[in-house]
């Protein structure tokens, strides 16, 4: 069982593959129209579409709001490091 550590929460809401809602966001650090990689409570996440776009964002309250067109979301392996991003991209472009 996966350990999603206590008092953290993420959520991830889709809405047709166009509109995607998350909490538990700590920092957006990079991002552009076909990639946003994101570190959340629990782990990096790599968003990866088309036209995509931040449509609200606050990270005081923890919350991103994404409108594009969403291909995949990618979760890097507990403890990893943003710099396995490109492994990541060689693997699935």
């Amino acid at each position: 069982m996966i350990d999603q550590g206590k008092g953290k929460f993420h959520d991830l809401r889709m809405q047709n593959r166009k509109l995607l809602d998350i909490t538990g966001v700590q920092n957006v650090e990079s991002f552009d129209s076909e990639e946003f990689l994101l570190q959340t409570e629990l782990g990096h996440l790599t968003i990866r579409g088309q036209n995509l776009h931040i449509k609200n964002l606050s990270l005081e309250e923890g919350l991103l709001s994404i409108e594009g067109q969403v291909h995949s979301l990618i979760y890097l392996n507990p403890g990893s490091q943003a710099k396995n991003k490109s492994l990541l991209g060689k693997l699935f472009k």
